[in-house]
């Protein structure tokens, strides 16, 4: 089945070739950024977060992922247990907030 696809993408890319949208493209003749992150994520998603990333643009749970490492780093660095407990506490707040996003972005896209 995906035979047929991969024929029609192969078919539009030779077509841009030859008719030279191809050439002058940001990053063209080097190599592909390494992109580790992007292996467990949807390619439909991992192209929208690029695409918004390159505007400078980020969706809301990407930043709130690095809230997340922020608060685990303070968590590791605690030294009482009320403060150990305050950084949980802010941990599960934003993991919640980054589910929450997470799922409206794909109700978003399903309907």
């Amino acid at each position: 089945m995906a035979s047929w696809i991969d024929r029609i993408a192969e078919r539009r890319m030779l077509k841009a070739r030859a008719e030279g949208k191809l050439q002058g493209l940001t990053g063209e003749g080097k190599p592909l950024p390494d992109r580790a992150g992007d292996i467990f994520t949807d390619p439909g998603e991992a192209i929208g977060f690029r695409v918004m990333a390159e505007a400078g643009v980020l969706p809301e749970e990407i930043t709130l992922k690095k809230q997340i490492a922020v608060a685990k780093e303070i968590y590791a660095k605690a030294g009482t247990d009320d403060a150990r407990k305050a950084a949980m506490a802010e941990i599960a707040r934003l993991e919640l907030r980054r589910g929450i996003a997470e799922d409206a972005r794909r109700k978003f896209l399903r309907s």
